[in-house]
């Protein structure tokens, strides 16, 4: 397993240039109460995204984890990313790769790698809207406590949504969504939010984020929600 994700990541996340234009970012939310309830919830998220004339790079990382009393309710981590060669000035070919792991959902771990075609349909100044798609696959693993014999890899299509708006010179909208449709089981992501500019380096941010499974435990919710300020 760790083998496949090593030589995915080095196939799909190359090495760029050094003279190209980066931009990192991260973000954090830390809440912790004691006394009657001892609450602990941490998650954050950094992200470093790259692009010249040829290439386009786009990777992150993530953590979620929350604890009420000494007992873990929530504990997700997940990376990964995408590389694009653009052949023209709104299109380009792609790899990508995205990892997870949680332990509270049907799936111990999923890792799918991919490629495909995208093009910018909207590229303007306050607009961008790009979409990807192309074929992939997916190796993943049930959650220990579901007696299934045969854990869902196999292939999938993955298509990509990703919009941005700026309103304001410190005001932006986005939605991002993420099919990867497989046979055993579908998977879906949107996230949608607002961020406002406090200074050159600082901002507030609101989002929602939606993911779906077609596949859960029985009596389990195949859809989860999470809103961070």
């Amino acid at each position: 397993m760790h083998q496949h994700l090593l030589a995915i990541g080095l196939i799909a996340l190359p090495m760029a240039a050094p003279a190209m234009d980066w931009q990192p970012s991260a973000q954090a939310r830390l809440v912790s109460t004691s006394g009657n309830s001892d609450t602990l919830n941490v998650n954050g998220r950094f992200a470093l995204a790259g692009k010249d004339d040829s290439w386009i790079h786009d990777y992150y990382a993530l953590a979620l984890r929350n604890e009420t009393d000494s007992e873990t309710t929530a504990n997700r981590y997940e990376f990964g990313g995408r590389s694009g060669w653009k052949f023209g000035d709104r299109s380009y070919v792609f790899g990508a790769l995205r990892h997870e792991n949680d332990d509270f959902s049907t799936f111990d771990y999923q890792t799918i790698a991919s490629m495909g075609y995208g093009v910018f349909a909207i590229q303007s100044e306050p607009t961008t809207l790009l979409f990807e798609i192309g074929p992939g696959y997916r190796w993943a693993k049930f959650a220990d406590d579901i007696s299934n014999t045969d854990d869902p890899d196999g292939a999938v299509l993955r298509g990509l949504m990703d919009f941005h708006h700026r309103f304001t010179a410190n005001t932006t909208m986005f939605d991002t969504m993420v099919v990867e449709a497989g046979s055993d089981n579908t998977f879906v992501q949107n996230d949608l939010g607002i961020a406002v500019s406090m200074t050159r380096t600082l901002a507030l941010k609101a989002a929602f984020q939606v993911r779906h499974n077609t596949e859960s435990v029985d009596g389990a919710n195949r859809t989860d929600t999470l809103t961070t300020l």
